[in-house]
């Protein structure tokens, strides 16, 4: 637990919120500024210390993004110690939320804390908030952008809610699928040995496990993180219903990476720059996290450029630059998958380290997956031969289990547990008139 962890921070911040408040008033301090006596306790909080090793100026902002999300009042009740009659205080900087009742702090209010009125050290301090600073790179805190021609620094300070999550309660919960956030975590109880997939294409597929596996090694170890770009690209491609975003939740499985698959009609607006903010927020969010990225009919995003012939087409272009601007900066793995290789604009196919057909299946393969879909309560009559069924009927794997669904369902219903070829057949044709195969 952090509990003993940020008592002490706080309290540690509160003096030094004090301290500053008298040095304002015109009072000699009898000491000087503290600094934080940090205790490794083996919790969370402890451990991201440990790992960042912020100095005292940057532990101060840190816990200052903190504190309202621990103690709404921490900052009016110091606040109104020395204004007991209430009134504006500017230097303190600060703002109301449009829900939180207390003072969220800015940019201002550190700099108060940290500087007074110490021109050169407002400045030091207003490094902080830079992009190349730490708390920027690794999307940990940052200033609100401010309308046009308001000070920078007035901006509040926003700790990323994932670094709120891990430093309060102590754990990082998946995000849940939102506007802000339009991906499904997607998980399977399957196994590599439930999927039934061309030789070639499994191989292919195994040389990503790989790259998840190695990476690290690879590029920290090894030294290649300079000679070649982060993360690994892939595109599959094949008709619906033949694995691709089966194959994308067995390799986040088998290799401790969560999956996310993207929805893309939460992504792509027809207002003008509104598509780039929703991919922003979203490779914000996927950034350093080791998640799999999966975009299913990826065509709506990325799909072909065209000749611009108006403005619409020049943005839709934008769109499609922003994307892979943000796939080639990801540093995990992103999957494309789409029915038609031929649907994905050139630009981003030259970009993928794999590009997997995922065909049809053969005669011997659709034959594998009848003997896999059926579960061991079913007695499967001897008038069934997978290999000749399979020869008679073209089917996808996702088509075949559809069938054996079917099956069981009526099986339970009948109170049997065999399943013969009359039955069988009914329930292929059913699934063919489904798929608009037969009238």
């Amino acid at each position: 637990m952090n509990v003993n962890s940020l008592s002490s921070a706080l309290l540690f911040l509160e003096s030094v919120i004090r301290q500053r408040f008298e040095i304002y008033a015109g009072h000699k301090l009898s000491k000087e500024t503290e600094t934080f006596a940090f205790e490794n306790d083996g919790s969370s909080f402890a451990g991201f210390i440990s790992l960042h090793k912020p100095d005292n100026d940057e532990f101060i902002i840190l816990m200052l993004a903190l504190a309202p999300h621990i103690q709404p009042d921490f900052f009016n009740r110091i606040i109104s110690g020395f204004l007991p009659e209430g009134g504006d205080f500017p230097e303190f900087g600060g703002v109301k939320g449009n829900n939180h009742r207390g003072v969220i702090p800015t940019g201002e209010t550190a700099q108060f804390i940290l500087a007074g009125d110490d021109l050169k050290k407002r400045l030091q301090v207003q490094r902080l908030f830079a992009t190349d600073h730490w708390f920027s790179k690794k999307h940990i805190l940052w200033l609100e952008t401010v309308q046009p021609g308001e000070p920078a620094m007035s901006g509040k300070l926003f700790a990323d809610s994932e670094i709120v999550e891990l430093l309060t309660a102590g754990v990082i919960n998946k995000p849940r699928f939102s506007i802000d956030f339009p991906a499904e975590n997607i998980e399977t109880e399957m196994d590599w040995d439930d999927l039934v997939l061309h030789p070639k294409t499994l191989h292919q597929i195994r040389e990503i496990e790989h790259w998840i596996t190695h990476n690290q090694t690879l590029f920290h170890d090894w030294g290649m993180k300079k000679r070649v770009k982060p993360g690994y690209r892939a595109l599959f491609y094949g008709p619906p219903g033949t694995g691709k975003t089966l194959t994308a939740t067995l390799l986040g499985k088998y290799t401790g990476k969560d999956v996310f698959r993207i929805d893309l009609s939460r992504v792509v607006s027809k207002y003008i720059g509104e598509t780039e903010k929703n991919l922003s927020r979203l490779f914000d969010k996927a950034e350093d996290k080791n998640w799999i990225l999966f975009f299913d009919e990826a065509d709506a995003l990325f799909g072909k450029r065209t000749d611009i012939r108006d403005a619409h087409d020049k943005y839709a272009n934008q769109e499609v630059a922003y994307l892979l601007q943000r796939i080639e900066a990801y540093n995990g793995l992103v999957i494309l998958a789409t029915n038609q290789r031929g649907n994905i604009d050139d630009a981003f196919v030259r970009r993928f380290q794999a590009i997997i057909h995922f065909p049809l299946p053969g005669a011997d393969e659709r034959a594998e997956i009848w003997r896999k879909a059926f579960p061991p309560q079913i007695e499967i009559e001897k008038d069934i031969n997978w290999l000749q069924i399979a020869s008679r009927f073209e089917l996808t794997g996702a088509g075949i289990i559809n069938v054996a669904h079917y099956c069981a369902v009526e099986i339970l219903a009948r109170g049997s547990r065999r399943l013969n070829l009359k039955q069988l057949e009914a329930a292929i044709m059913r699934e063919f008139i489904k798929e608009g195969k037969v009238v």
